[in-house]
């Protein structure tokens, strides 16, 4: 059996599907929640149950995605070979989603659905481009329709299904309108502007229409075959090859999605109190360095306080932190450091140094030298509350970019989409052609 196929074995174990539902499964039963949680996470959580339904039942929903009057429902009528979609002439005719069976056969998959959704630009329906954006990104595969040049607005939303590790690909609808030198350039300036690695897109006809003269002379149009075979046949192949792992990968994405929004949420709840523990350990640091004449005592001491907020913090936001976590969190911590820490332990001593010599000539000066020793400690301590600012901000920000990465006695997401891509060549396949971005947006509102 070849590594790429989608229902592998790893030494007779279960296919990647029944392995990604039974590792999902049992860490949504470990994932304890607060009724808070539980309340600000209902719409994450209600996605996920309904994407495991849909792993277990192992079908896989496509979406329709783009513009209003690009011809999505018209798309969709031709591959499933019946008008069983309503279309207009006027713009907007989709409200909500719905979902049509496509009548063809995949193995490793009991069904693939097509799901209409509103278009994404339309003025006075913000709700419906919202609710499109939604559909998109629960759905496993995305068909990204266009009928012309791609707009602004069509690369803003492949942008954001982009980011969140979403496959798209692209679909140039009526191209019968068309000739066939016009139609190559605009093939060729869509791919162009496309973000480099998507395929190309390709050219269907999904209700085509031909001008026919009557016998009074009047001109009218009429109905012809959609021409749809290059897609349907290329789509269907697709599915056949990676079906079953588009369905575990985006299972594991939205799992992925469900445990950030938690830890964000942790996070943000727990702001107050870092903030608090920060402010703790800082007047205690600075407390040890200004009465302290000693240097090697001052770093000593600074690095005790450094590292048991660092353990506290991780206490604090209820996140992992074990061995090869800590090591990273060092070596990231050291690498911010770097620089500014040569010049503050060069501050530190020239300080001290200047201290020491104010209070060695205190006896000669009538204690006169010890006036000036007031404001060094006050700079030293000044400095301390500094450092120790900066490591509790870059200890948070690490936290915060961690979410997802769970101790090894239970695994989260982001370590099971590993485990399984190395075990499936085609999920590995996948996860590279469309890695997720990590969303820091709002990251400075979560930090202390």
């Amino acid at each position: 059996m070849r590594a790429s196929d989608p229902t592998h074995t790893c030494e007779g174990g279960p296919s990647t599907l029944k392995r990604c539902l039974q590792l999902l499964e049992q860490w949504r039963a470990e994932l304890h929640l607060t009724p808070r949680e539980t309340t600000l996470l209902a719409g994450n959580l209600k996605a996920l149950e309904r994407q495991l339904d849909r792993l277990a039942q192992r079908r896989l929903r496509v979406a329709v995605f783009g513009r209003v009057g690009v011809g999505k429902s018209s798309l969709v009528n031709a591959l499933v070979g019946e008008a069983v979609l309503a279309t207009d002439v006027a713009h907007g005719c989709t409200r909500q989603q719905q979902a049509v069976p496509w009548p063809i056969a995949v193995p490793g998959l009991t069904g693939v659905d097509l799901v209409d959704t509103p278009g994404i630009d339309e003025v006075a329906a913000a709700g419906r481009a919202r609710l499109a954006a939604r559909v998109a990104l629960q759905a496993d595969l995305v068909l990204l329709v266009l009928d012309g040049d791609i707009t602004r607005v069509e690369l803003d939303a492949l942008e954001a299904l982009r980011d969140g590790g979403k496959p798209v690909l692209p679909v140039l609808n009526r191209s019968d309108c068309w000739p066939p030198h016009e139609l190559d350039a605009l093939l060729q300036s869509i791919q162009r502007r496309l973000p480099n690695g998507m395929v190309a897109p390709v050219a269907v006809a999904a209700a085509p229409r031909q001008a026919v003269r009557l016998e009074d002379g009047r001109v009218r149009s009429r109905a012809m075959a959609a021409r749809i075979a290059a897609l349907a046949t290329g789509l269907q192949q697709w599915l056949e090859a990676q079906g079953p792992a588009l369905l575990a990968l985006n299972a594991l994405r939205q799992a992925e999605r469900l445990q950030q929004a938690l830890e964000a949420g942790r996070l943000k709840r727990r702001r107050q109190a870092a903030q608090g523990l920060i402010g703790r350990y800082a007047a205690l640091k600075a407390a040890g360095v200004a009465a302290n004449p000693l240097v090697l005592l001052d770093l000593a001491g600074g690095l005790a306080c450094d590292t048991a907020l660092v353990v506290q913090l991780c206490q604090l936001y209820d996140l992992p932190m074990g061995g090869p976590a800590a090591r990273r969190l060092l070596q990231r911590l050291s690498g911010h450091n770097a620089l500014i820490g040569g010049a503050q332990l060069g501050i530190q001593v020239a300080l001290s140094g200047v201290r020491q010599l104010l209070l060695v000539a205190a006896p000669f000066t009538a204690g006169l030298s010890l006036a000036p020793a007031a404001p060094v400690a006050m700079a030293q301590a000044v400095l301390a509350v500094h450092t120790t600012h900066r490591t509790g901000r870059l200890t948070a920000r690490w936290l915060l970019e961690q979410r997802g990465r769970g101790r090894r006695s239970q695994p989260q997401p982001t370590s099971l989409l590993k485990r399984l891509a190395w075990q499936d060549a085609t999920l590995g396949r996948l996860l590279m052609a469309w890695p997720q971005r990590r969303d820091r947006s709002g990251l400075r509102e979560l930090l202390p």
